[in-house]
Parts: structure tokens; C-alpha cells; sequence
């Protein structure tokens, strides 16, 4: 399987790991000289360039897009004309217009797009995923994720006080992907409705809380940007309440902020005294080795990119669910500027299948 990548920053990351699951990294760009030459040293044999445009021309079965954080639509649609499969690493879409033209791009095409949203893989998240998916929690009625930095007020402001660095020109609700699409992949339902909160109105731009509307009925609450007290858990923490129980990382320091926390309470346990236990993830193997935990997600998206490309198996975030969580962004910037009233979310989904 040969890909190019896009995108020499959080991009070459990606590229090393992709040669680490078995795929050939044989082109790479970057606007940047400093990068490609950086590249050139780690990625021997991978054709490097300054333009995106370029890789069109290359003998390409998948691209990795890890360009600007707001710009992957259009290399996307790009990409799927030409009959490239994308792995997409950042928002989707810009705006609904965008992330329709996305989903018709990859509908129509005979490639895939992927969703490169390797939170939802995180050994975490699988672990809260197997306890809903078995029936244990019940009915879902409350789901909470956190995506936090833990950072000084100068390295904020160094992160995202420049308006000519993506992280400065987006809205503050836009990088929202990493909580909205465990939400997505924990409850099977869509975004309906969503209301955005600025956490500190003395620094607005620095952190936010969103309360998403689910179709299902339940309500999820995210929150993401500059806090203290970050998880390590690689920034996230996910928190499921249904009818029968709940399934929560575990807020805890180091190894333990992967483990998962599951309470039943005790009318629902035969005994009638509640049950609580704390869930350990397996191990991820790659070449007989474990992978580091905060890797797992990276090492389990490119596997089923993989997958996608040469068996065929259903992309782990397709399009819909893609666009549907970066709009949840884009709808959320729209409820901050109208005092935080609910504005309703697009469908992108209709009749299509929503899990």
C-alpha cells in the first residue's frame, strides 16, 4: 500500500507510524523547506515536495491529509476525484456548504475517506465502548467529554494569540473532533441541536463548554481548550451515565487515567448491592511489542485505514460521522455569537445509516 502525506508537522508523525503498520510512505509535502528537509532524513526514499498539487501525479493508493487544520476539504475532494483513499487527520469541514460537498465527493467516488479521529480508538474509549455495547450501562442519558490543556497563560497565548496560525484563526469551538466523535461513537446517534458557553469570559477565547442535543435524546456535555488539571489520558476523559449504570475513565494519575471505572448500582445487580470495578485495557501488540497507550488510537486508525484500502472493510469514522462532529464546531462558534442560544446542528446523514 503506497500514500503520500501532507503536511511535514503532526504529518511526519503520522508517516513514521505508518511505516511502522506496513505501509510505504512514498511521498510527502510540505510548504516548508525546514520540514521537507527534516523529512528527507526520517523518511528515506519518500519522494518530497512543496506542493500538494504534486502528489495528484503520483502512483498514489491513500493519502494522509495533515495540512492546515481548516483546510482539508478541498485536498480531500481533491484527492477522491483522482481515486485516492484519504485519511483526513483534522476538521472535516470549514462549513456545512464544504461538508456537504465532502460527503458527495466521497460518495461518488470509488475511494473511501477516513476520518483520522483517533480518540474514539483510544484504549479508553474502547473500554466505555464495550460496556455500552454489551447493555451494561443501559439506555444512554449523559455523556461528558473533556479535551484539556493544562498550559501557562504565556503558552496559551503563544498557542493561539497569532491570527496567522491556524490555531489563531479558528473559532474557539472548531477543535472540537477529539470529544464530539467518542460522543458520536459511544452512542450511535447524531448531533441535533448544540448551545456554546465561554468557560472564562475574561479570556474567551481560551476554553469552552458545549451541551449537544443527541438524536437519541440524551445530552452530551464537552468541553475542550486551556483548563488545569488535564487527564493524562493523553488530554481526554470520557464519562458515560446510562439506565443501569455508569462507565467513566478513571481520574488518576498515570497509567491509571486509561482504566475505566464502572458502577451499577444495586437494583440492578441481583444480590441488590451495588457492584464497582475498575477496567484495565489490554495491551495493544505491534511486532510483538506493547504500544504506548497514548499511541493506540494513531496505530489503530492507520491499521484500519489499511484495512479500508486493501480488504475493503468499512472506514473505523466515515464521512458522515466526520462531518457531522466538525459541524457541531462550526454551529457552536454560531451559538457563541448569539449569546449561547441552541442553534440546530445540519443533518448530513437523512436516511442514511447513522451509525
Amino acid at each position: 500500500m503506497r500514500v503520500g502525506v501532507v503536511g511535514l508537522g503532526m504529518g511526519l508523525h503520522l508517516a513514521e507510524w505508518c511505516r511502522r503498520v506496513g505501509v510505504d510512505v512514498v511521498a510527502a509535502c510540505d510548504r516548508d523547506p525546514g520540514r521537507r528537509a527534516a523529512a528527507g532524513e526520517r523518511l528515506p526514499g519518500a519522494a518530497l515536495t512543496g506542493r500538494w498539487q504534486d502528489l495528484l501525479d503520483h502512483r498514489l493508493d491513500g493519502v494522509v491529509l495533515a495540512n492546515d487544520f481548516d483546510e482539508h476539504a478541498p485536498l480531500a475532494i481533491a484527492f477522491l476525484e483522482r481515486g485516492v483513499h484519504v485519511l483526513s487527520e483534522a476538521a472535516a469541514c470549514a462549513d456545512e456548504d464544504e461538508g456537504r460537498r465532502l460527503v458527495e465527493a466521497a460518495e461518488r467516488s470509488r475511494a473511501t475517506y477516513s476520518f483520522a479521529e483517533n480518540y474514539v480508538a483510544h484504549p479508553h474509549v474502547r473500554l466505555v465502548r464495550q460496556a455500552v455495547d454489551s447493555g451494561e450501562v443501559g439506555r444512554i442519558s449523559l455523556v461528558e467529554a473533556d479535551y484539556l490543556h493544562g498550559m501557562s497563560p504565556d503558552g496559551v497565548a503563544a498557542l493561539i494569540g497569532d491570527p496567522a496560525h491556524w490555531r489563531g484563526r479558528i473559532a474557539p469551538t472548531a477543535y472540537c473532533t477529539h470529544t464530539v466523535s467518542p460522543v458520536l461513537a459511544l452512542t450511535g446517534e447524531r448531533p441535533v441541536e448544540v448551545s456554546a458557553f465561554t468557560v472564562d469570559e475574561a479570556d474567551a477565547r481560551a476554553s469552552v463548554v458545549m451541551l449537544v442535543r443527541l438524536s437519541g435524546g440524551a445530552l452530551a456535555v464537552t468541553r475542550h481548550g486551556f483548563l488545569q488539571g488535564e487527564p493524562d489520558s493523553h488530554w481526554s476523559w470520557v464519562s458515560v451515565r446510562g439506565t443501569r449504570a455508569l462507565a467513566e475513565s478513571v481520574r488518576g494519575p498515570g497509567e491509571r487515567a486509561w482504566s475505566v471505572r464502572v458502577r451499577a448500582e444495586g437494583w440492578t445487580e441481583p444480590g441488590g448491592r451495588a457492584r464497582e470495578e475498575e477496567r484495565v485495557p489490554p495491551p495493544l501488540l505491534l511486532d510483538g511489542k506493547a504500544v504506548e497507550r497514548a499511541a493506540e488510537g494513531t496505530v489503530l486508525v492507520l491499521r484500519a485505514f489499511r484495512a479500508t484500502v486493501e480488504k475493503g472493510e468499512p472506514p473505523l469514522v466515515p464521512v458522515r460521522p466526520a462531518v457531522a462532529a466538525s459541524l457541531v464546531g462550526v454551529a457552536g462558534a454560531e451559538s457563541l455569537g448569539n449569546g449561547s442560544r441552541p442553534v440546530p446542528v445540519p443533518d448530513v446523514f437523512g436516511d442514511a445509516d447513522r451509525r
